[in-house]
């Protein structure tokens, strides 16, 4: 085993994290569905995040053939507020891949990316930590870590190829599922993105980046300012309940509850509320970011006027004082907010 990999998992058997994914170091691997769910959910989320939403989601589906058996749209209220709602919808599609071949999980990496919605890390994540095989597994931690430790100076993203290349060599042929999870947890709690703790780090004498300043690696290209959309949602109320629509399964916010809007995504459809009949008013704009641009929504309450021509469309009528069981994403449910604060 190489010595920086020694010096890593050394500094894990005393500092690793305790978390409900995970089995202590040196242990059999947890079970594969535990590690899979736990991966996905962590993807450009925080580990504080997704604690309890892991909690709730083992209680209400313990195993994969659950999960595969359980309504769409429960899965989808049940992850409102993660964000990346394409998660949710791999989620379901890998779940009901693996149900059908009898609720086991393939045991390689190559058989891992054949699933749906499974990429490089993900499954790169679940052989080594699920099933003991040696796979390099690279994510925003490991990066950083990698980068430092041997001063790669090219920027991101063209960089990722040499980083990949470093933890190939690095990744040792036993226990490559603890040393995965130490160079997440070193990264967490040692290199951090500012303010690095070198004097506690274990692989300090090794590190380059940390002459010529830690903080200056990952090299990352400038930053582009994102474009700002702007756009509308309709709030519209009868008898203490507010209509929600279900979005359509493939674009943003797919398969979610929400708010009608006037299809402010390049790839919404709408949905047909703008032009109803009645008085509008503005109740104020409510302001999110996604990956590739900010969104100012303005949120229109509509104050008089026919809502017969609503029970064709496909939605529904949902209690005010429920809401928070309706699942809406967080830009609809900041606009919710927003109108209930008015309206009182």
């Amino acid at each position: 085993m190489d010595a920086t990999a020694k010096h890593l998992l050394d500094w894990y058997d005393v500092h690793a994290r305790s978390l409900p994914w995970r089995s202590p170091p040196g242990k059999p691997p947890p079970e594969p569905y535990r590690v899979w769910l736990s991966e996905v959910m962590l993807q450009q989320t925080t580990v504080a995040a997704v604690g309890p939403y892991f909690a709730r989601f083992l209680e209400r589906w313990p195993t994969v053939e659950a999960l595969a058996a359980a309504d769409d749209a429960d899965v989808m209220a049940a992850w409102a507020g993660l964000g990346y709602y394409a998660r949710a919808r791999n989620l379901l599609a890998c779940a009901r891949a693996v149900a059908a071949r009898g609720g086991a999980f393939p045991n390689s990496e190559d058989g891992l990316r054949a699933l749906p919605g499974l990429g490089a890390y993900t499954a790169a994540a679940v052989a080594a930590i699920a099933f003991d095989r040696r796979a390099a597994v690279v994510d925003a931690n490991v990066e950083r870590v990698v980068a430092r430790l041997y001063a790669i100076s090219e920027a991101l993203p063209k960089a990722r190829a040499t980083i990949r290349a470093r933890v190939e060599e690095l990744t040792p042929d036993k226990r490559p599922g603890d040393f995965a999870q130490a160079m997440m947890d070193l990264g967490s709690a040692v290199c951090t993105v500012r303010s690095p703790r070198c004097l506690l780090c274990p692989l300090q004498m090794d590190c380059q980046g940390r002459i010529a300043g830690p903080e200056s690696f990952p090299v990352k290209p400038q930053k582009k300012l994102k474009p700002v959309r702007q756009g509308q949602a309709y709030w519209i109320e009868r008898d203490g309940a507010v209509w929600l629509v279900t979005r359509p399964g493939k674009g943003m916010l797919g398969g979610m509850r929400s708010l009608p809007d006037d299809g402010w995504s390049a790839r919404g459809d709408g949905s047909g509320v703008g032009p109803l009949d009645g008085v509008w008013r503005p109740l104020g704009t409510v302001r999110h970011s996604f990956t590739h641009f900010d969104l100012e929504l303005q949120l229109m309450l509509y104050s008089g006027g026919n809502l017969a021509r609503l029970a064709a469309d496909k939605g529904e009528w949902w209690r005010m004082d429920q809401l928070e069981e309706a699942g809406l994403p967080t830009l609809f449910a900041k606009a919710a907010r927003l109108a209930l604060a008015i309206e009182g």
